[in-house]
């Protein structure tokens, strides 16, 4: 019979060592996933010209777009793996796996089933130019077809945060990004397939990752419990779970929805600008990996708060982890602004390009303080698996995004479009920071 911890085990000091123990290797390895978009546009941008960055910038959105909507089983099995675990609860942190690697699988077969009603959709909403269009669609035909162990990259790398195992999760992402970046260099320079070859070295990194990442997760197979049938569809614990998730969902979507629109609002001012801002959004995607860590410690270090019902305990995790993360914003913001241009000349050799993305560099540099907040509270939110405020404050936030855009957008064109996406991250963070007294308080 398997045993459990006693929850009056005494929990290990909250301190700023163990802070950077869980967050560095997150960082580290997040550095790689920007590296990753880096390479993709730099590789493309070496053809000189406008039409394949926009094209691989556009279906790498749409796609990340669409599996990102399934990152609630990354944030809800945070949450609940972390909360059984600081419960003492070990046969239920095996089952969870268990359950969210079931979702994964029917979500990304369900993807491909509807694939061809996505691109509809996607092209319909916002059509771009017919050169652009036309390698957009080779770039996500490719890809969609690893949509299952896309997904399920997310409930083993939850998994493993929860566990405080983030070294197993930088060398998931390690070898998939390696690969990745390898693969490209192959395809696209080597081989010159170009865009094709950018969407193939991503495919084939994200079987492999997922493969590695059921390689670190051994220790939930070796209990009984993830084969335990009656406990992975137990009612009451499939309510909690789909009800946190279907909060997280629709979070997420609005999150994918707000960002997928930034690209597509860009394009109806020409090639040359959507360029531009693929280009910027990278640093932005940068910033937001390095946030991460420390977001991802938030996580960790809360939902085992949260599972010994300790609100002292919950108020430190939360003011520890944002101490590092407002430092991480500032150093990001200072990088932008002094090195944005070098930057943005390594990315882009089309000269049009260039000096449009220095024309929109300073939105760019305030954005790592402007979303300082909405990043960390998000992770404060997750590990507390408080779904229902994450929901309804994004809910809110992307009412405020939807009327900043129409009021700003024909005012002051692409300049709207990033004045829009800076006050849609504001209000996460003020609005979230107004639920964050309810959430200590029901740790008690």
């Amino acid at each position: 019979m398997e045993t459990s911890p006693e929850v009056t085990t005494p929990p290990k000091p909250l301190t700023h060592k163990r802070v950077l123990k869980i967050a560095l290797p997150i960082v580290i390895s997040n550095a790689t996933v920007p590296l990753l978009g880096i390479v993709d546009v730099g590789v493309v941008g070496q053809m000189g010209e406008a039409a394949p960055i926009g094209a691989v910038g556009i279906g790498a959105i749409i796609l990340s777009s669409v599996f990102w909507i399934f990152g609630f089983l990354r944030m809800g099995t945070v949450g609940l793996v972390g909360q059984a675990e600081g419960a003492g609860d070990t046969a239920e942190v095996s089952a969870i796996l268990t359950r969210a690697l079931m979702i994964a699988g029917v979500g990304g077969l369900l993807l491909i089933a509807l694939y061809p009603v996505m691109i509809w959709a996607a092209f319909s909403w916002e059509p771009t130019t017919p050169e652009v269009e036309a390698l957009a669609r080779q770039y996500l035909f490719i890809r969609i077809w690893t949509a299952p162990f896309a997904i399920s990259v997310f409930a083993l790398t939850g998994w493993l945060v929860a566990q405080e195992r983030t070294g197993a999760v930088f060398a998931i992402q390690l070898i998939m990004n390696s690969l990745n970046i390898a693969l490209n260099f192959l395809f696209v320079l080597g081989f010159g397939w170009g865009v094709e070859g950018v969407a193939l070295s991503s495919a084939i990194a994200e079987v492999v990752g997922a493969g590695v990442g059921l390689w670190f997760c051994q220790s939930a197979f070796a209990r009984p419990a993830w084969r335990d049938w009656p406990r992975v569809f137990e009612r009451a614990r499939l309510v909690k779970m789909a009800l946190l998730n279907v909060d997280i969902l629709i979070r997420s979507a609005l999150l994918v929805a707000m960002f997928t629109s930034f690209t597509f609002l860009g394009a109806q001012f020409g090639d040359v600008t959507l360029a531009a801002n693929e280009v910027l959004i990278q640093f932005l995607y940068l910033t937001a990996y390095a946030m991460d860590g420390f977001a991802f410690a938030a996580e960790t270090l809360i939902a085992r708060a949260y599972g010994r019902q300790d609100p002292a305990r919950v108020r430190r995790s939360a003011v520890l982890t944002s101490v590092w993360g407002l430092g991480i914003c500032f150093a990001m913001g200072a990088a932008f602004w002094f090195g944005g241009p070098w930057l943005i000349d390594l990315l882009a050799k089309d000269t049009e390009v260039q000096a449009m993305a220095r024309v929109f560099l300073p939105w760019m540099a305030i954005a790592p303080l402007v979303g300082c907040a909405a990043w960390m509270l998000d992770g404060i939110f997750i590990g507390a698996a408080r779904g229902r405020d994450m929901r309804n404050m994004m809910i809110l936030s992307a009412c405020i995004y939807v009327g900043a855009a129409a009021v700003l957008i024909p005012a002051f064109g692409n300049h709207g479009v990033w004045a829009a996406l800076l006050i849609s991250f504001a209000a996460r963070g003020v609005t979230l920071g107004a639920r964050y007294p309810a959430l200590e308080r029901a740790a008690g």
